[in-house]
């Protein structure tokens, strides 16, 4: 299987994706609360989001690349 392949394929289970979307839950809570500000709230802003999109594409390269999965389908 292709490098290419393995990074566009589905890995991401359903409870999988579900516990990825929360952090950015909790991020646009404090964004609007004020709780946090400067680079802790930048920081939590990109992780949370980077975290969001491997939840809404259900790919995650880093469990790619270590040859994992949470997709019933794949496994």
């Amino acid at each position: 299987m292709s490098l290419w392949t393995k990074l566009t394929t589905r890995n991401v289970g359903k409870f999988d994706r579900v516990l990825r979307a929360i952090p950015f839950a909790v991020f646009l809570f404090v964004l609007f609360n004020g709780t946090l500000v400067g680079l802790p709230l930048i920081a939590l802003g990109v992780i949370s989001t980077m975290l969001l999109v491997t939840s809404i594409t259900g790919m995650c390269s880093i469990y790619a690349m270590l040859g994992m999965s949470t997709c019933p389908h794949q496994q």
